[in-house]
């Protein structure tokens, strides 16, 4: 693969200004999550990096929601796929673990999608892993908005999230958890 210019591909997950280089992120950034279809891999954070390279092709840094994310293989194939499906070749995905990916990375417009899908977005920021130890808020039901909910299970239809009940309306939801 052609060499890119490392500053180019710093993985800050915010969406490169050169021209090039922002339509490599564009095209990535349409890839949707296939756990949660309603976002795209921008919304959901995990896209980091894009830039083109100098023989036509392209590079994007993901990072997984954490280390054993069962979708990353499917992400990583349909980035390959919609970049190539733009003419770029060769791809290359690169998946990055550190920093950790946080929830603090989700767009705005993602935890929307979130709410409108029926799965209440995280609240707050990532908790630092030294100091007190965070204190729990409660969790809005994404229907009714009731705060007078209850968590059933720590984990969800996915790892990245846990299975609550409103005691309002009754109807069980998913929580995105803050990670």
């Amino acid at each position: 693969m052609a060499t890119t210019n490392a500053a180019r591909l710093s993985p800050d997950g915010v969406r490169p200004t050169a021209e090039a280089d922002a339509r490599v992120w564009d095209a990535a950034a349409r890839v949707n999550d296939p756990e949660i279809p309603v976002l795209s891999i921008a919304d959901l954070g995990i896209l980091r990096a894009a830039a083109a390279t100098d023989d036509g092709g392209a590079v994007v840094v993901i990072t997984p929601t954490y280390s054993g994310c069962p979708a990353m293989d499917t992400i990583t194939e349909d980035v390959s796929a919609a970049l190539r499906h733009q003419g770029y070749d060769p791809v290359e995905v690169q998946t990055v673990l550190k920093p950790s990916w946080t929830t603090d990375w989700m767009t705005e417009e993602g935890k929307e999608k979130l709410r409108a899908y029926g799965i209440t977005p995280p609240t707050g920021s990532a908790p630092v892993r030294e100091g007190p130890i965070p204190v729990g808020l409660s969790v809005k039901c994404p229907r009714c908005d009731s705060l007078d909910t209850k968590e059933l299970a720590r984990f969800g239809s996915t790892a990245c999230k846990a299975l609550y009940q409103c005691r309002s309306c009754l109807e069980p939801f998913d929580y995105f958890k803050v990670l």
